[in-house]
């Protein structure tokens, strides 16, 4: 079954708001055996009726979003009716509730809203509850000289497209794939390896599976391995994934390397601390991002003057004029420090030089040095080099960061 979705809107082309409807949906239509296999957006105005005329011999459900407001660039719905050739009438039914939900806003109605309740004849409406555009579902038609999809018409704003799909349009897409045979998807997170690695040591040979879709997906120092196929044939071959990547493998379920770390944490009782100079405080973010980080999280350093890691990390002076601030020495006294002074069983250190200056022949630009130091352990330092940009270089640092202290914790049971 072919799905496609439209999105209209003139601020999503010119940046200022971000798109982030194929990615909601895409997740939503999958456990219903369904696949976005393209995603069309264009402008108020025009735009959107060629856009109509292209998708609907093409694809057998369209998700419109966008252009069902009041104003006057709002014009999805009168494109629609003209097209499929429907006459509109005012429906009583949306008209209260749009009055409803002014009332309870004490806002007051505006006669332009009567355009949200033009409703196209053979259509029905899909309530609104985030908002005051309702929804339109206009089922298929196929003769000899016309021919449309499932036509779902939605509101743009995702505080109210969420819902109403949730609500109104998945039990009618429910229905129409009753009869799909049914497919998982399941994503090994691997960390610490190149997409073109895992793919020589094991994704050729998954590609010539039948019935098995392989994919990749690659970030900074990290690669998601996409399986997608009938369950049985994933359980399969789950075992043969394992033994080739076993030392990479985060999770296979999507989870972030943080969420990971946090959870692992959380199940031992153990609890981590940070002291941070150039990735300014990510590596703290990162975690605390983890919902139940506060479970394990006790606290954090940003220390970027090497004053300040003295006072309060206690490296000693002497250090930076004899190794300098990116040096192990340092970078050993900063994790030691944090997790003395937090009272944490681990800390996690970062020091190095993001650029685009700063650099030296001997510490050049993407050095950094990095330290995981636990109660009752020996400390471990090691650097990294990472020569790009700083946003990528801090991102890098506190994934190695991570991963190091992932190993660490161990497996999960």
């Amino acid at each position: 079954m072919n799905v496609e979705v439209l999105n209209t809107g003139t601020e999503l082309l010119l940046g200022s708001v971000v798109n982030t409807h194929a990615a909601w949906l895409g997740r939503q239509l999958f456990p219903l055996g369904l696949r976005l296999t393209r995603q069309t957006t264009v402008p108020d105005g025009a735009a959107i009726r060629d856009a109509l005329l292209e998708a609907f011999p093409r694809c057998d459900v369209l998700l419109v979003t966008g252009g069902l407001g009041p104003t006057t660039d709002d014009i999805t719905r009168e494109l629609v009716a003209e097209l499929l050739a429907r006459p509109l009438h005012a429906d009583a039914e949306v008209l209260r509730a749009i009055e409803e939900r002014c009332a309870r806003r004490r806002f007051p109605f505006q006669e332009r809203m009567r355009r949200q309740t033009m409703v196209p004849a053979g259509a029905t409406v899909l309530p609104n509850a985030h908002g005051t555009a309702p929804g339109l579902y206009l089922p298929p038609v196929s003769t000899p000289s016309e021919r449309t999809p499932h036509l779902f018409l939605l509101p743009g704003p995702p505080r109210e497209l969420q819902p109403m799909f949730e609500a109104s349009v998945i039990p009618v897409l429910r229905e129409l794939t009753g009869s799909l045979a049914a497919v998982a998807c399941r994503v090994f997170r691997c960390v610490g390896i190149g997409e073109s690695l895992v793919e020589s040591r094991i994704g050729e040979r998954l590609s010539a599976r039948p019935g098995l879709e392989v994919g990749y997906c690659a970030r900074p120092n990290e690669v998601d391995l996409r399986l997608i196929g009938p369950v049985a044939l994933l359980d399969e071959i789950e075992p043969e994934v394992r033994a080739e990547l076993a030392e990479f493998i985060v999770s296979d379920d999507g989870a972030s390397l943080e969420a990971v770390v946090v959870n692992r944490l959380l199940a031992l009782g153990r609890s981590v601390a940070t002291a941070e100079s150039c990735t300014g405080g990510l590596l703290a973010h990162r975690l605390t991002n983890v919902p139940g980080a506060s479970g394990v999280f006790a606290a954090g350093w940003v220390t970027y003057a090497n004053e300040v890691k003295t006072a309060q990390l206690g490296v000693p002076a002497e250090f930076f004029a004899d190794h300098g601030a990116v040096s192990e020495p340092v970078v050993r006294a900063m994790a030691e420090g944090a997790r003395e002074r937090a009272g944490a069983d681990f800390a996690l250190a970062t020091t190095g030089i993001a650029g685009p200056g700063g650099g030296s022949p001997e510490k050049p630009v993407g050095t950094v040095w990095l330290a995981l130091a636990e109660r009752g352990a020996e400390t471990q330092a090691w650097s990294e080099f990472f020569p790009t940009s700083r946003e990528t270089f801090k991102d890098l640092a506190t994934q190695a960061a991570l991963n190091a202290l992932r190993r660490r914790l161990g497996p999960t049971a």
